[in-house]
């Protein structure tokens, strides 16, 4: 169950979260990615507390509290590239790598909770695939980013599609609480790709990229309080 703690790390985490977006706009980066990192320690400490006191599987639990470390490392690097601009992609790959950790980690977590697991993964590795194609067809993107690109979504969205079938077999609190974080993750990531690669960056699905990606990982977080 929540508790105040939860409560307040989930409006701090809000809060720096949004001034974080500020920051970022008026390129203040240094002290965007302190604000950036801030926000993420919170959903982390959200993820420990619910690691700690929920009443949980230990397994499913600690796979995914290290996946939102992994995503919090993600968080730092990724605006890191704006603070060291001469090696900023490599710093961006390696905050991909971060996420793809993480994610390959709540992929693991998920697996023993996948009902129609097979159907899942068809399922997710053909929208990744079609959805890939379509990237790759109109928008101009560099082999590097192409290979994380394959990797990184194909992990993402089949990921999200178990805990879619999690939630509908289940049915229950943590399953459900997961699956709407793990769709909101995943509109997050397409709509970042789209908004960096399409070669027009619009400030308006920069916030709803970040906006949609903290809630997916508070609520990921969350799911934590109720997993079984």
């Amino acid at each position: 169950m929540s508790s105040p703690l939860t409560v307040v790390l989930v409006l701090c985490g809000i809060v720096l979260q949004l001034l974080f977006i500020k920051a970022e706009h008026e390129e203040k980066y240094v002290f965007a990615d302190i604000l950036k990192g801030s926000a993420s320690l919170a959903f982390v400490l959200i993820g420990l507390i619910g690691y700690q006191t929920g009443i949980n599987s230990a397994s499913f639990s600690s796979k995914i509290l290290i996946g939102l470390v992994f995503g919090m490392i993600g968080d730092i690097l990724l605006n890191l590239r704006f603070v060291f601009a001469k090696i900023g992609q490599k710093i961006f790959l390696a905050g991909i790598a971060a996420f793809l950790t993480g994610h390959i980690l709540y992929l693991v977590a998920l697996i023993p909770y996948g009902a129609h697991l097979l159907l899942s993964v068809i399922v997710g590795a053909l929208l990744a695939a079609a959805l890939l194609a379509y990237i790759f067809k109109t928008m101009d993107v560099k082999m590097a980013f192409k290979v994380f690109g394959i990797v990184y979504l194909g992990a993402v969205i089949i990921m999200t599609c178990i805990a879619i079938d999690s939630a509908l077999t289940y049915r229950t609190v943590s399953s459900t609480i997961y699956a709407i974080g793990a769709v909101l993750f995943t509109a997050s990531d397409i709509v970042l790709i789209f908004n960096t690669f399409s070669g027009v960056t619009k400030f308006s699905l920069r916030i709803t990229n970040l906006l949609l990606y903290y809630l997916g990982q508070l609520l990921i977080a969350f799911s934590l309080f109720f997993a079984r």
